[in-house]
Protein backbone atom coordinates (compact mmCIF):
# COMPACT_ATOMS: atom_id res chain seq x y z
CA UNK A 1 0.00 0.00 0.00
CA UNK A 2 1.22 3.69 -0.45
CA UNK A 3 1.37 6.11 2.63
CA UNK A 4 2.27 9.43 2.10
CA UNK A 5 3.91 8.64 -1.09
CA UNK A 6 6.06 5.34 -0.23
CA UNK A 7 5.29 1.66 -0.71
CA UNK A 8 4.42 -0.28 2.50
CA UNK A 9 4.16 -3.76 2.59
CA UNK A 10 1.33 -5.48 5.10
CA UNK A 11 2.00 -8.97 5.97
CA UNK A 12 -0.86 -11.06 7.61
CA UNK A 13 0.83 -14.36 8.13
CA UNK A 14 4.52 -13.98 10.39
CA UNK A 15 6.18 -10.52 8.86
CA UNK A 16 8.98 -9.81 11.16
CA UNK A 17 12.25 -8.42 11.06
CA UNK A 18 14.92 -10.96 9.78
CA UNK A 19 17.78 -12.34 7.62
CA UNK A 20 17.59 -11.28 4.25
CA UNK A 21 18.07 -14.72 3.11
CA UNK A 22 14.53 -15.97 4.24
CA UNK A 23 12.10 -14.25 1.98
CA UNK A 24 14.33 -15.28 -1.13
CA UNK A 25 14.50 -18.55 -0.29
CA UNK A 26 10.95 -18.75 0.05
CA UNK A 27 9.94 -17.44 -3.25
CA UNK A 28 12.85 -19.44 -4.62
CA UNK A 29 12.03 -22.57 -3.37
CA UNK A 30 8.17 -22.62 -2.79
CA UNK A 31 7.10 -26.34 -3.57
CA UNK A 32 4.88 -26.14 -6.03
CA UNK A 33 6.38 -23.29 -7.86
CA UNK A 34 8.93 -26.23 -8.81
CA UNK A 35 11.00 -23.64 -10.76
CA UNK A 36 14.21 -25.24 -12.54
CA UNK A 37 17.74 -24.63 -10.85
CA UNK A 38 19.10 -22.17 -13.78
CA UNK A 39 16.12 -20.11 -13.19
CA UNK A 40 15.98 -20.28 -9.20
CA UNK A 41 19.81 -18.77 -10.02
CA UNK A 42 18.87 -16.36 -12.51
CA UNK A 43 16.30 -14.94 -9.99
CA UNK A 44 18.94 -15.73 -7.01
CA UNK A 45 21.38 -13.03 -9.15
CA UNK A 46 18.54 -10.23 -10.05
CA UNK A 47 17.79 -10.07 -6.46
CA UNK A 48 21.37 -9.77 -5.69
CA UNK A 49 21.80 -7.07 -8.22
CA UNK A 50 18.49 -5.08 -6.95
CA UNK A 51 19.61 -5.45 -3.03
CA UNK A 52 23.13 -3.85 -3.82
CA UNK A 53 21.21 -0.82 -4.82
CA UNK A 54 20.02 -0.69 -1.50
CA UNK A 55 22.48 -1.63 1.03
CA UNK A 56 26.53 -2.34 1.22
CA UNK A 57 25.89 -5.93 0.23
CA UNK A 58 28.88 -8.75 0.47
CA UNK A 59 27.72 -11.47 -1.99
CA UNK A 60 30.41 -14.36 -0.76
CA UNK A 61 28.83 -13.74 2.90
CA UNK A 62 25.01 -13.85 1.87
CA UNK A 63 25.73 -16.83 -0.41
CA UNK A 64 28.00 -18.68 2.21
CA UNK A 65 24.69 -19.00 4.40
CA UNK A 66 21.77 -18.57 1.43
CA UNK A 67 21.41 -22.37 1.81
CA UNK A 68 21.23 -22.81 5.25
CA UNK A 69 17.88 -20.75 5.22
CA UNK A 70 16.63 -22.55 2.39
CA UNK A 71 16.93 -25.50 4.49
CA UNK A 72 14.71 -24.06 7.17
CA UNK A 73 12.44 -22.54 4.80
CA UNK A 74 12.10 -25.93 3.65
CA UNK A 75 11.30 -27.45 6.70
CA UNK A 76 8.97 -25.12 8.00
CA UNK A 77 6.62 -25.51 4.94
CA UNK A 78 7.08 -29.25 5.31
CA UNK A 79 5.66 -28.76 8.87
CA UNK A 80 3.22 -27.13 7.91
CA UNK A 81 2.00 -29.43 4.88
CA UNK A 82 1.90 -32.41 7.22
CA UNK A 83 0.25 -30.55 10.32
CA UNK A 84 -2.61 -28.98 7.54
CA UNK A 85 -2.63 -32.54 5.29
CA UNK A 86 -2.30 -35.07 7.94
CA UNK A 87 -3.88 -33.90 11.05
CA UNK A 88 -6.32 -31.43 9.68
CA UNK A 89 -7.54 -33.62 6.83
CA UNK A 90 -6.95 -31.05 3.80
CA UNK A 91 -4.98 -33.42 1.22
CA UNK A 92 -4.30 -30.43 -1.30
CA UNK A 93 -1.28 -29.34 1.47
CA UNK A 94 -0.01 -33.25 1.01
CA UNK A 95 -0.13 -32.61 -2.82
CA UNK A 96 3.44 -29.77 -1.97
CA UNK A 97 5.02 -32.34 0.11
CA UNK A 98 6.71 -34.57 -2.77
CA UNK A 99 7.66 -30.92 -4.42
CA UNK A 100 9.46 -29.95 -0.89
CA UNK A 101 11.26 -33.22 -1.23
CA UNK A 102 12.17 -32.67 -4.36
CA UNK A 103 13.83 -29.66 -2.75
CA UNK A 104 15.91 -31.47 -0.34
CA UNK A 105 17.49 -34.15 -3.07
CA UNK A 106 18.47 -30.95 -5.10
CA UNK A 107 20.29 -29.56 -2.25
CA UNK A 108 21.59 -33.12 -0.82
CA UNK A 109 23.04 -33.58 -4.28
CA UNK A 110 24.81 -29.75 -4.77
CA UNK A 111 25.20 -27.88 -1.59
CA UNK A 112 27.51 -28.20 0.92
CA UNK A 113 26.37 -26.87 4.69
CA UNK A 114 28.85 -24.07 6.09
CA UNK A 115 28.58 -26.48 9.13
CA UNK A 116 28.18 -30.48 9.74
CA UNK A 117 24.58 -31.43 10.89
CA UNK A 118 24.09 -35.05 10.60
CA UNK A 119 21.61 -36.14 12.40
CA UNK A 120 19.44 -33.69 10.62
CA UNK A 121 20.42 -34.44 6.67
CA UNK A 122 20.13 -38.44 7.38
CA UNK A 123 16.59 -37.39 9.17
CA UNK A 124 15.57 -35.71 5.49
CA UNK A 125 17.40 -38.92 3.92
CA UNK A 126 14.80 -41.09 5.68
CA UNK A 127 11.88 -38.94 5.06
CA UNK A 128 12.59 -38.87 1.50
CA UNK A 129 12.88 -42.96 1.48
CA UNK A 130 9.27 -42.78 3.14
CA UNK A 131 7.05 -44.84 0.89
CA UNK A 132 4.37 -43.56 2.34
CA UNK A 133 5.33 -39.23 1.46
CA UNK A 134 6.94 -41.13 -1.95
CA UNK A 135 3.12 -41.97 -2.76
CA UNK A 136 2.06 -38.58 -2.13
CA UNK A 137 3.83 -37.66 -5.32
CA UNK A 138 0.39 -37.82 -7.49
CA UNK A 139 -2.65 -35.91 -6.49
CA UNK A 140 -5.44 -38.06 -4.93
CA UNK A 141 -7.44 -39.79 -7.72
CA UNK A 142 -10.76 -39.05 -6.12
CA UNK A 143 -13.23 -40.62 -3.80
CA UNK A 144 -14.00 -44.46 -4.30
CA UNK A 145 -17.49 -45.05 -3.21
CA UNK A 146 -17.25 -49.42 -3.24
CA UNK A 147 -21.04 -50.31 -2.99
CA UNK A 148 -21.44 -53.94 -1.65
CA UNK A 149 -25.10 -56.48 -1.74
CA UNK A 150 -25.31 -59.07 0.84
CA UNK A 151 -27.35 -61.96 2.68
CA UNK A 152 -27.07 -61.80 6.36
CA UNK A 153 -27.29 -65.39 6.81
CA UNK A 154 -23.79 -65.31 4.95
CA UNK A 155 -22.16 -62.30 7.19
CA UNK A 156 -21.30 -58.93 6.37
CA UNK A 157 -18.27 -57.95 3.73
CA UNK A 158 -15.27 -57.41 4.80
CA UNK A 159 -14.00 -53.31 4.48
CA UNK A 160 -10.39 -54.26 2.46
CA UNK A 161 -9.69 -50.53 2.62
CA UNK A 162 -8.64 -50.66 6.20
CA UNK A 163 -11.13 -47.96 7.10
CA UNK A 164 -13.27 -50.10 9.44
CA UNK A 165 -16.40 -50.30 7.29
CA UNK A 166 -19.08 -48.03 6.44
CA UNK A 167 -22.79 -47.63 5.85
CA UNK A 168 -24.70 -50.82 6.55
CA UNK A 169 -28.08 -50.75 5.74
CA UNK A 170 -30.67 -53.36 6.17
CA UNK A 171 -33.96 -54.31 3.81
CA UNK A 172 -34.79 -56.76 5.54
CA UNK A 173 -38.34 -54.39 6.71
CA UNK A 174 -38.53 -54.01 2.51
CA UNK A 175 -41.15 -56.28 0.36
CA UNK A 176 -39.61 -59.40 -0.01
CA UNK A 177 -39.75 -60.73 -4.23
CA UNK A 178 -38.42 -63.95 -2.87
CA UNK A 179 -41.41 -64.79 -1.51
CA UNK A 180 -42.72 -64.60 -5.01
CA UNK A 181 -42.71 -67.75 -6.95
CA UNK A 182 -42.01 -65.79 -9.86
CA UNK A 183 -39.21 -63.76 -8.67
CA UNK A 184 -37.80 -67.07 -6.80
CA UNK A 185 -34.97 -67.49 -9.37
CA UNK A 186 -34.29 -64.27 -10.41
CA UNK A 187 -31.95 -61.31 -9.16
CA UNK A 188 -32.58 -57.60 -8.33
CA UNK A 189 -30.87 -57.29 -11.32
CA UNK A 190 -33.72 -58.26 -13.61
CA UNK A 191 -36.10 -56.05 -15.09
CA UNK A 192 -39.19 -57.96 -13.44
CA UNK A 193 -37.85 -57.48 -10.14
CA UNK A 194 -36.77 -54.16 -10.40
CA UNK A 195 -40.93 -53.09 -11.91
CA UNK A 196 -41.95 -54.66 -8.53
CA UNK A 197 -40.04 -53.02 -6.60
CA UNK A 198 -40.17 -49.68 -7.90
CA UNK A 199 -43.68 -50.34 -7.29
CA UNK A 200 -43.27 -50.55 -3.63
CA UNK A 201 -43.87 -46.74 -1.63
CA UNK A 202 -42.00 -48.13 1.13
CA UNK A 203 -38.77 -49.12 -1.17
CA UNK A 204 -38.81 -45.32 -2.37
CA UNK A 205 -39.23 -43.84 1.13
CA UNK A 206 -35.93 -46.13 2.09
CA UNK A 207 -34.00 -45.30 -0.71
CA UNK A 208 -34.44 -41.81 -0.75
CA UNK A 209 -33.03 -41.50 2.97
CA UNK A 210 -30.16 -43.84 1.70
CA UNK A 211 -29.45 -41.22 -0.75
CA UNK A 212 -29.07 -38.32 1.15
CA UNK A 213 -26.84 -40.00 3.33
CA UNK A 214 -24.72 -41.11 1.25
CA UNK A 215 -24.57 -37.82 -0.80
CA UNK A 216 -23.52 -36.10 2.82
CA UNK A 217 -20.91 -38.38 3.19
CA UNK A 218 -20.11 -38.41 -0.12
CA UNK A 219 -19.50 -34.36 -0.54
CA UNK A 220 -17.85 -34.33 3.19
CA UNK A 221 -15.54 -37.18 2.12
CA UNK A 222 -14.36 -35.16 -0.63
CA UNK A 223 -13.70 -32.46 0.95
CA UNK A 224 -11.64 -33.85 3.33
CA UNK A 225 -9.68 -35.45 0.89
CA UNK A 226 -10.57 -38.75 2.06
CA UNK A 227 -10.15 -41.67 -1.10
CA UNK A 228 -12.90 -44.29 0.36
CA UNK A 229 -16.13 -44.82 1.08
CA UNK A 230 -17.82 -47.96 1.82
CA UNK A 231 -21.49 -48.83 1.59
CA UNK A 232 -23.19 -52.32 2.07
CA UNK A 233 -27.29 -53.18 1.82
CA UNK A 234 -28.38 -56.76 2.88
CA UNK A 235 -31.46 -58.79 3.31
CA UNK A 236 -32.27 -62.00 3.61
CA UNK A 237 -31.16 -64.14 0.96
CA UNK A 238 -28.54 -61.13 -0.70
CA UNK A 239 -30.48 -62.10 -3.64
CA UNK A 240 -33.13 -59.20 -4.92
CA UNK A 241 -33.88 -56.86 -2.23
CA UNK A 242 -30.17 -55.76 -1.39
CA UNK A 243 -28.80 -56.14 -4.98
CA UNK A 244 -31.42 -53.62 -5.95
CA UNK A 245 -30.78 -51.29 -3.85
CA UNK A 246 -26.59 -51.23 -4.47
CA UNK A 247 -27.44 -50.89 -8.08
CA UNK A 248 -29.87 -47.84 -7.68
CA UNK A 249 -26.88 -46.35 -5.37
CA UNK A 250 -24.66 -47.08 -7.57
CA UNK A 251 -26.34 -45.39 -10.90
CA UNK A 252 -26.87 -42.36 -8.45
CA UNK A 253 -23.65 -42.11 -8.19
CA UNK A 254 -21.79 -42.26 -11.48
CA UNK A 255 -20.74 -39.49 -13.33
CA UNK A 256 -20.49 -37.66 -10.01
CA UNK A 257 -17.04 -35.53 -10.85
CA UNK A 258 -14.22 -37.04 -8.43
CA UNK A 259 -16.40 -40.09 -7.75
CA UNK A 260 -15.49 -43.73 -8.57
CA UNK A 261 -18.10 -46.21 -8.00
CA UNK A 262 -16.59 -50.06 -7.83
CA UNK A 263 -20.18 -52.84 -7.06
CA UNK A 264 -20.03 -55.82 -6.10
CA UNK A 265 -22.83 -58.38 -5.05
CA UNK A 266 -21.54 -60.75 -2.66
CA UNK A 267 -24.34 -63.43 -2.60
CA UNK A 268 -24.54 -63.79 -6.27
CA UNK A 269 -20.96 -64.23 -6.55
CA UNK A 270 -21.38 -67.14 -4.57
CA UNK A 271 -24.60 -68.26 -6.29
CA UNK A 272 -22.47 -68.07 -9.86
CA UNK A 273 -25.21 -65.62 -10.51
CA UNK A 274 -23.05 -62.28 -10.82
CA UNK A 275 -23.22 -62.16 -14.62
CA UNK A 276 -26.53 -64.28 -15.30
CA UNK A 277 -28.48 -62.85 -18.45
CA UNK A 278 -30.74 -59.87 -17.65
Amino acid sequence: MLRDGQPWFLDYQGGRKGALHYDIASLLFDGKADLPPTLRQELLDHYLDALSGFIDLDRGAFMEHYYAYVYVRILQALGAYGFRGFYERKAHFLQSVPYALKNLRWLAENVRLPIALPALLDALEGMQASDKLRNLSAPAAGLTVRVFSFSFNNGMPADESGNGGGFVFDARSLPNPGREEQFKQLTGKDEAVIEYLDRQPGVHEFLAQVLSLVDASVANYRQRGFSNLMVSFGCTGGQHRSVYLAEQLAEHLRGARGVEVKVRHTQLEKLGRENAPQ
